[in-house]
């Protein structure tokens, strides 16, 4: 146990790390400027492992006060039509809608049809965990300071299909590896907001799809930086992690199965309508990996859990990224396991860094008080990448040279799908 909840922070990176440019002129890199972010991270020594970091976020909390207006997003996506909604952040309103998570209410078509702006205004792009929304408070916590008490950001969340009390008008709900929604989104962020420079943030199920959207996205990625926080990495690891102790299969995927039952539940009508999903088969499921196989394997395509957890991991695409980023983990989450992180990924990528801290476990990081820590390295990076650094000065070569330390002189291709989309 660490003395007194003072947990370790250890930080995985490539030799020679990203060099980068501040804006009066002078050089740093990118590990620097992630240790610069980074605080001693001082947990509650009452929530002194994983289990009970990750279990105390059952207990109810109001959690920051961020309010909402909502866009519903028609897909352009040939083959994964539907809708999708976008939750933006906005100053404090009274106009909640009853069918929505609290303090969150619909655009009306004349404010949504003025929301464009020429400012530069850093934007921040969010993705929830497993199931969440826009309204959970991992999430709330994270950008509550760029947004709160003179924050300058602005900052949006994109809500898998389905959660946040969405619609599915399809017969799919969120996918690991659906990066289309995200994609479709930031280049629409991309027009209306033409100076802004964008940054994501993923959380947990999110993190996944962040990672795997940066690294998709590659040299042309059109956000400045991304951050990954208590990501999977792995799926098929992460999936034997929680069926291989007590805990993990019968608390943690029995938890998390019976929340996406609930969810099927939702959207059961536009799902059996569109799909060949077994409904009697879903009714039966006790844990998440049974709920996959139930569900995402019949609606996505795929043969097994285990062939839709190898394709939609995010661990290879660590090494396409071309963006700052950083991820965060802590070693003691019982449901992003340790044995899941792709250390060897990060120390050959220069353009990543992974920070992990000793204690921590899952979207918790619970300090005396009840504050969390993951906040703070979040926001003190995204500060640092858009105050202080020249964005506009980041190399994005395939090949970067100089000191000969790093080469990209491969053919394998770390963001190929299996899953062929048939048009």
């Amino acid at each position: 146990m660490d003395w007194f909840g003072r947990a370790k922070i250890d930080f995985a990176h490539a030799a020679t790390p990203l060099p980068l440019t501040r804006k009066d002129g002078s050089q740093t890199d990118l590990l620097k400027v992630v240790e610069a972010a980074v605080p001693k991270c001082q947990m509650n020594p009452l929530l002194f492992n994983g289990h009970f970091q990750t279990m105390y976020t059952a207990v109810k909390e109001h959690g920051p006060q961020i309010y909402y207006k909502r866009k519903i997003f028609d897909a352009d996506h040939k083959t994964y039509a539907g809708t999708f909604a976008v939750d933006f952040v906005v100053p404090q309103h009274k106009d909640f809608d009853e069918e929505l998570p609290p303090r969150t209410a619909f655009y009306s078509e004349e404010e949504f049809a003025g929301i464009g702006s020429d400012d530069s205004k850093p934007m921040l792009i969010a993705l929830h965990g497993l199931s969440g929304g826009s309204h959970e408070i991992y999430l709330r916590h994270a950008i509550a300071p760029l947004v709160m008490d003179g924050g300058e950001w602005e900052v949006c969340v994109v809500n898998a299909r389905g959660c946040a009390n969405s619609k599915v008008t399809t017969g799919v709900l969120f996918n690991a590896r659906a990066t289309w929604d995200v994609r479709q989104f930031v280049k629409w962020a991309r027009k209306m907001f033409p100076n802004r420079p964008l940054f994501g943030v993923g959380f947990s199920l999110g993190a996944n799809i962040m990672t795997n959207y940066v690294g998709e996205e590659g040299a042309n990625c059109p956000l400045k930086a991304a951050i990954a926080v208590s990501n999977p990495f792995d799926l098929e690891v992460s999936n034997k992690g929680l069926q291989r102790t007590w805990l993990g299969k019968e608390v943690y995927s029995k938890i998390m199965g019976n929340n996406l039952k609930k969810l099927f539940e939702q959207h059961k009508e536009q799902i059996l309508k569109y799909t060949n999903v077994d409904y009697d088969r879903v009714q039966n499921v006790t844990y998440l990996h049974e709920f996959d196989r139930a569900v995402q394997t019949v609606t996505w395509g795929y043969p097994t859990e285990n062939a839709y957890y190898r394709d939609a991991s995010s661990c290879d695409a660590i090494l396409a990224i071309r963006i700052p980023f950083l991820a965060i983990s802590a070693l003691d989450d019982p449901i992003a396991v340790k044995e899941a992180i792709p250390y060897q990924e990060f120390a050959v990528n220069p353009y990543t860094v992974l920070c992990t801290t000793s204690l921590g476990g899952h979207l918790s990081w619970f300090e005396i008080g009840g504050g969390r820590w993951h906040p703070k390295p979040i926001c003190n990076f995204l500060n640092a990448m858009a105050t202080d650094i020249n964005l506009e000065a980041v190399s994005r070569e395939e090949k970067m040279v100089g000191d000969g330390k790093y080469q990209f002189n491969t053919d394998f291709n770390p963001v190929r799908r299996k899953l062929n989309v048939l048009e």
